[in-house]
């Protein structure tokens, strides 16, 4: 006698991304695999937060830098509308401070877009059992006691995190505001913007405003807005695949 065997559900994924190329080939990279759906993109994040409430899907495959609010900002909203849903950061920032931040904002992976094809997808599958999932370029970037899940704070410096209030200052300072106009921005006074600016530099050895604005446009967060002012810690669950 023959027994049907019940198929295992596609893992329902949903991808977000500025640009329509990007989304594209993403789509038709995962749809190979029959065991993967997409089923739903968006270029930002205000978009996608419909989408994924109606949606709630397996995984979120998201950029950092979108138009608007960024992917930091995406990924506590999703697991707020979305609790069982889990997160991918896919982008081509390798900055510790971001990984640090993503992390702490609650993906749960974080894969760079120069990471082959294969990488991604168990990526994709790790997440979606419950693992957390670094490329290996970024954990061959990382304090082996970020890894490792070491109580004790990093010792390197470059690990310390950025908090999404700094990196709202950072912004900020990069479109040219003055510390005053910061402060009223923010609901802060402006000694308190000055100490998250010193923070800030400090952390990543930046010396001026030049410096300040020159790296906000390499990572492509001149397009930011601020919001909100909660701390991103550095996690203390980071899992790496090989």
């Amino acid at each position: 006698m023959l027994f049907e065997t019940e198929s295992k559900p596609r893992i329902r994924i949903v991808l977000v991304d500025d640009h329509a190329i990007m989304r594209e080939c993403l789509r038709a990279l995962i749809e190979v695999d029959q065991g993967l759906d997409v089923v739903g993109e968006f270029e930002s994040v205000e978009e996608s937060l419909i989408g994924i409430r109606d949606l709630q899907p397996d995984v979120v495959l998201t950029d950092l830098a979108l138009r608007g609010l960024s992917g930091i900002d995406l990924l506590g909203e999703v697991n707020r509308i979305s609790p069982l849903t889990r997160t991918i950061v896919l982008t081509a920032h390798d900055n510790i401070q971001y990984v640090s931040a993503a992390l702490g904002a609650g993906a749960d992976g974080y894969v760079l877009k120069s990471a082959s094809g294969d990488e991604l997808m168990r990526a994709i599958r790790a997440v979606s059992m419950g693992q957390h999932f670094l490329c290996k370029a970024i954990t061959a970037k990382l304090p082996a006691d970020f890894i490792a899940d070491d109580p004790k704070s990093c010792a390197s410096e470059a690990a310390r995190p950025v908090t999404k209030r700094e990196l709202e200052v950072l912004t900020c300072v990069a479109a040219g505001q003055t510390t005053k106009a910061i402060a009223r921005n923010l609901g802060v006074s402006p000694k308190t913007v000055a100490k998250h600016r010193a923070n800030l530099m400090h952390k990543l050895h930046l010396h001026n405003v030049a410096a300040i604005t020159t790296f906000a446009v390499r990572n492509g967060l001149t397009g930011g807005k601020p919001s909100g002012g909660s701390v991103i810690t550095r996690p203390h669950f980071v899992a790496s695949l090989t």
